[in-house]
């Protein structure tokens, strides 16, 4: 385990990390609050190690193969990542991993669980639709982790997370742990209902991350925003930036005026099959997308190491969102930039955000004569145009002499 730490990169812990870590290798549930980007995902995992390395694998009755931990994550993409981080962490372990969730993959995902995996991650729905199905069994499971709990909620999963928790061993004869964003009152609900009397631990969420991140704000007019963010783009490095929109219709269109300026973008919108999804996720980490813009639902559960750049296209209507989005940058005690518009839609928004956050966004200026002159290349989105400009009746036409008249056609 120790060479997997070291091979991993990580030298000292994060403050999740430091506080967690020595509750739950003492065999000690613990409900944690820690933004994204603070560490967590390797602390639950050196945890979840750590228990299956020093514990015996619980005797069950004969049956479908039974996993000794279950992580359960509240979207896909997430899922797909905490599986790519127990690999790495668990490279010298003897444990194997399986991953369960929608989208794509049926088979394959069905005929890897049936061979039997020590570590079951994914979203609720596969685990439960494979489990009816008796492909694995879950009275073995030995280590219980809830990874952004919060989001569960959000997303409307919390009926299928409990019915997942009342099919495990006993709280008690398992390490059970439980990350979350905030630790509300449903959370904590959740945590003393399914926990062995877990211990609280709470990392100030939005002062760690917002103080590493370099903060601006413009005010362009909404025409002015296109032309300001290409303009922006253009004078940073575009590498593995991620824009966010407040609607999937914007993103959609934002994706494709930039594509037709020449960055290499695409949009992460909640219609995109997985299988694309997976695509796009894969070429932005490898730097072969430069751009990828979505809205705080798709967006969601993304943890993507080195983002230099996090643009508020649109800022959000939440003060909470705020610090979601530009905790996508900064990560693990890097530095980035967050810069945000406030334009003539969505500029409201501002003073709550900067009372969230407690300080106030410097402003920065640009010469709009000069970016308006230099208007970039937009695609026309406009039908053809049929008849006259100015309203005005075709020659021939009901109403006058002038010449013979055209038999009307269908639109």
């Amino acid at each position: 385990m120790q060479q997997s730490i070291a091979e991993a990169g990580f030298v000292q812990c994060t403050p999740i990390q430091s506080k967690t870590l020595p509750i739950a290798i003492e065999g000690q549930d613990v409900a944690g609050q820690a933004q994204t980007g603070t560490g967590k995902t390797a602390a639950f995992l050196v945890a979840m190690y750590h228990r299956l390395e020093h514990s015996p694998p619980i005797d069950i009755e004969p049956g479908p193969p039974a996993p000794r931990a279950l992580i359960l994550a509240p979207t896909r993409e997430l899922a797909v990542q905490v599986h790519a981080d127990a690999v790495v962490l668990g490279k010298h372990l003897p444990f194997k991993l399986g991953l369960a969730f929608g989208g794509t993959d049926y088979d394959k995902q069905r005929e890897e669980l049936a061979a039997g995996v020590d570590v079951l991650i994914g979203t609720p729905g596969r685990i439960i639709d494979f489990y009816k199905q008796r492909v694995f069994g879950l009275r073995g499971i030995q280590v219980l982790i809830l990874d952004e709990a919060d989001r569960m909620f959000d997303l409307g999963f919390i009926k299928d997370i409990r019915f997942v928790l009342r099919r495990l061993p006993e709280h008690e004869h398992r390490l059970n742990l439980l990350f979350s964003a905030t630790l509300s009152h449903r959370v904590l609900e959740l945590a003393y209902e399914h926990m062995n009397d877990p211990e609280l631990v709470r990392i100030e969420p939005d002062k760690m991350t917002v103080d590493r991140v370099t903060q601006s704000i413009y005010f362009p007019a909404n025409e002015e925003k296109f032309p300001l963010l290409l303009t922006l783009l253009r004078d940073r490095d575009p590498h593995r930036t991620m824009i966010f929109v407040n609607t999937r219709r914007e993103a959609d269109r934002l994706s494709e005026r930039l594509q037709h300026n020449g960055i290499k973008a695409e949009a992460l919108s909640g219609d995109v099959p997985q299988r694309k999804r997976l695509r796009m996720l894969k070429d932005f980490q490898a730097g072969q997308l430069d751009v990828l813009i979505g809205t705080d639902v798709a967006s969601r559960g993304l943890h993507v190491p080195g983002v230099s750049h996090v643009f508020n296209y649109d800022l959000p209507q939440d003060a909470e969102d705020y610090v979601h989005r530009i905790g996508r940058t900064a990560r693990a005690g890097a530095t980035g930039d967050a810069i945000s518009f406030g334009c003539e839609a969505y500029a409201i928004s501002l003073p709550e955000i900067e009372a969230f956050i407690g300080r106030k966004i410097p402003v920065a200026s640009f010469d709009h004569t000069a970016l308006m002159s230099a208007l970039p290349h937009t695609p026309s989105h406009r039908p053809p145009r049929r008849g006259p400009p100015d309203g005005r009746r075709r020659p021939g036409g009901s109403g006058g002499g002038g010449g013979p008249r055209r038999q009307a056609r269908r639109p």
